[in-house]
């Protein structure tokens, strides 16, 4: 009989990251100053990063050796269990064979302390005496919280203000680990005041609150931000899921045919697919894998953005990333899934979607909690909103793989549980939530104010 959860034990919690940077079907587009088009000197992000987290992010090494003291942080959770989603595979009469990465089983209840931990380890390894960040539906909060607390260091988030009303306990989680929590934009940083003088009610973005969380950093000895996607060091953390996912793959002898994961800024689905991507270009790979990015209509980063060089926060204070965006301006609508309602995107992740190696698909929110309530009531956990959105597409393909009776093997990444967002399901339930598309006339706009600010990106923008 087929056991339905594939484990390992705490012996083979991969011992290296993955750094995708050496493999990439053409050299990164480097962070550059806007002023004068140079790319940024890793020098010039010191005050903000601990120096081993910038070495990281302009490694070529193509394996980076994780910490002993990390490994045992990980060790209270990781290995996460691999499930054969057999409730789902029923409900769908699909011939397809669906399988799941639990990351919901971390103390925070998602993939986020992978990173969080390993950036905390380092900062408290050159001195740092607090973290600052932002959030947005408080997954990355809660997980740095904790992985400060793991380290003994002092943590302010800024959370984006329409999370915080929505998502209370998520706050309360955040304190619990001694965090300080503060709704975005606040009267704490210029920047914030800046906005709230502006739109007095407005309810935030994540590149508003990332403005914030840069300027208490740089403003502040001993101070240093902290990241929770989009750049690579973040995302070769995440690493670890991939790697074991394939160890546990193994087991039963599968590989799979197809790679579903949500994208906000991209950091658990570049976890779970970029260990697989090595295969495919190292030649190690039995067959082709399909790699499928699933985001909000809401906020369409990659299928309705621009390929251009952009800022990663709202009041300008970060370098310029080459992803797809849709203007750091951008101000999402207050939907549940707080943390995919980010302007731009991983450029890693946009590079290889330019390549045709990633596909990217958007639903709303209606036809995602739809999804969601399925999955809950066949496999019994809730997902959060954000992985909701990987189901949906996991459905599609499975029920392509009816129409065209293809046994296909499916592998998705449930990255966090869903009970801290009750009240999203709540107003699901109820018939309160409605469907978003965000139209294209408000990003074009948006990439009208960039191209005003920076003319020289008239000619680089691609659609």
């Amino acid at each position: 009989m087929f056991l339905k959860k594939l484990l390992l034990n705490e012996e083979e919690i991969p011992k290296k990251w993955y750094n995708i940077l050496p493999d990439l079907p053409e050299q990164l587009p480097p962070p550059i100053n806007p002023q004068t088009r140079e790319p940024i000197k890793p020098e010039q992000l010191e005050p903000l990063f601990a120096k081993e987290l910038i070495m990281q992010e302009m490694s070529n090494e193509r394996w980076i050796d994780i910490p002993n003291e990390v490994r045992e942080v990980y060790r209270m959770w990781r290995p996460t269990p691999l499930y054969r989603a057999t409730g789902l595979e029923r409900a769908l009469k699909t011939p397809a064979k669906i399988y799941y990465k639990y990351e919901g089983v971390s103390p925070p209840g998602s993939h986020k302390p992978n990173t969080a931990v390993a950036q905390a380890y380092y900062n408290m390894k050159e001195g740092t005496e607090r973290l600052t960040t932002e959030t947005g539906a408080g997954q990355w909060g809660s997980a740095l919280a904790f992985a400060c607390a793991m380290f003994s260091l002092k943590i302010t988030v800024y959370m984006v203000k329409i999370s915080y009303n929505q998502k209370p306990y998520r706050k309360v989680l955040m304190e619990s680990w001694g965090a300080e929590v503060i709704p975005s934009p606040s009267e704490r940083t210029e920047s914030g005041r800046k906005m709230l003088e502006n739109f007095p009610n407005s309810s935030g973005s994540l590149g508003i609150a990332i403005s914030e969380a840069i300027e208490d950093a740089v403003k502040n000895e001993k101070t240093k931000y902290s990241l929770g996607s989009v750049l690579n060091h973040v995302l070769m953390h995440q690493t670890i899921i991939g790697l074991e996912a394939k160890k546990q793959l193994e087991q039963v002898d599968e590989y799979p045919d197809t790679i579903i994961g949500c994208i906000g800024g991209g950091s658990s689905f570049s976890g779970i697919f970029w260990p697989y991507y090595y295969d495919k270009v190292s030649g190690k790979a039995p067959k082709e894998t399909k790699l499928i990015a699933v985001e909000s209509t809401a906020c369409p980063s990659v299928t309705k953005g621009y390929y251009v060089y952009d800022h990663g926060d709202t009041a300008r204070l970060t370098p310029m990333l080459k992803m797809h965006t849709l203007g750091h301006t951008f101000v999402p609508p207050p939907i549940h899934a707080g943390g995919l309602r980010y302007h731009g995107m991983a450029p890693t992740l946009c590079l290889l979607n330019k390549h045709g190696m990633v596909e990217a698909r958007a639903y709303n929110q209606i036809d995602v909690f739809n999804a969601a309530a399925l999955f809950t009531r066949v496999e019994g956990i809730v997902p959060a909103p954000e992985p909701a959105h990987a189901i949906k597409a996991v459905i599609d393909e499975a029920l392509r793989c009816k129409r065209k009776d293809e046994e296909k093997t499916l592998l998705f990444l449930l990255c966090g549980h869903g009970y801290f967002d009750m009240k999203a399901y709540e107003d699901y339930f109820n018939g309160k939530l409605k469907p978003y598309n965000y139209p294209k006339e408000k990003v074009d706009k948006c990439i009208q104010k960039l191209t005003e600010l920076y003319p020289w990106l008239k000619n680089e923008i691609t659609p």
